[in-house]
């Protein structure tokens, strides 16, 4: 038999970032900062290490609500950036470091920030970011690739890489699906910073809180929906929408796996709970007690 991960088990090392779980929900913070949570090589390894680590500790992953020795397994996730600014992009140095030493070194350094994004983006807890202060380039990424999203008032938001004569390819795919194609056109070209008002009307954020002050506030909130909500279901739902971002065969076929789909999710042990408690007037299995 398989040895399930253990929540007891030994988290990734880190320095630029830190990472505490409480019960169901992990806090994952961005620490550089002195230098506005810039990603460096080390800050990406260590986010994407940590990622990684709550993957194989998540509902979504291992179908049940806790581990071997009964501590809850992972359902949500939220992500901060310590000090006044959310996140300032890759960092610039590594950037011109990867591009002055050659083609392997700047594909190496690519393909590290596309596992950070996807690694957030596929992740199967339901992930939660509060921004303050700016979110530019890979830090816009980063928004882009979590479920719910708070700002305030001073948040900004930018594909900034046009000022600097590259491109938002890396985080391109994530932010064309947040924003849909005029809008990432449009503001990949303009290169601009979108204030919270914007970013709440084009969907880069979900709510706008009066100060950083309110973040907690929100992010509870967040929290209590998503624990009231079937875990598989959230998990399940990220999936959903992943394949029909990708679905290639026809609207026939896509219509006969949704069928398929819905009647597995129906006769699942947790379908069968969910409508059991409704009719019953409980709470299911995996609500939190008050």
């Amino acid at each position: 038999m398989e040895q399930r991960a253990r929540m007891s088990d030994e988290m990734p090392a880190s320095q630029l970032c830190s990472l505490d779980i409480h019960g169901a929900v992990a806090r994952l913070t961005l620490r550089r900062s002195d230098v506005f949570n810039a990603l460096n090589v080390q800050l990406i390894s260590e986010l994407v290490d940590a990622l990684h680590w709550m993957e194989e500790r998540s509902v979504g992953t291992t179908q049940v609500l806790a581990d071997p020795d009964g501590a809850a397994y992972l359902r949500v996730i939220v992500l901060r950036g310590d000090g006044k600014h959310f996140c300032a992009g890759a960092d610039i140095n590594m950037m011109r470091d990867a591009g002055a030493a050659g083609p392997a070194a700047n594909r190496a350094d690519s393909e590290r920030l596309d596992r950070l994004f996807n690694s957030l983006w596929a992740h199967p807890c339901f992930t939660i970011g509060a921004i303050q202060g700016v979110a530019l380039g890979g830090g816009a990424g980063l928004v882009a690739c979590v479920d719910h999203s708070i700002g305030e008032p001073r948040t900004r938001i930018a594909l900034s890489e046009g000022k600097l004569g590259i491109l938002p390819a890396v985080i391109g795919p994530y932010v064309y699906r947040r924003l849909g194609s005029a809008q990432f056109r449009r503001l990949s070209m303009l290169a601009s910073r979108v204030s919270a008002e914007e970013g709440l009307r084009i969907g880069w954020l979900n709510e706008v809180v009066e100060s950083p002050l309110g973040f907690d506030e929100a992010i509870d909130r967040t929290i209590g929906d998503v624990l009231t909500t079937g875990p598989m279901a959230v998990a399940e739902s990220k999936r959903l929408a992943m394949t029909f971002d990708r679905w290639m065969a026809s609207d026939e076929e896509l219509r006969l796996w949704t069928l398929d789909k819905t009647s597995q999710m129906r006769g699942s042990g947790e379908g069968q709970e969910g409508l059991s408690s409704f009719l019953e007037r409980r709470k299911p299995d995996w609500a939190p007690e008050e």
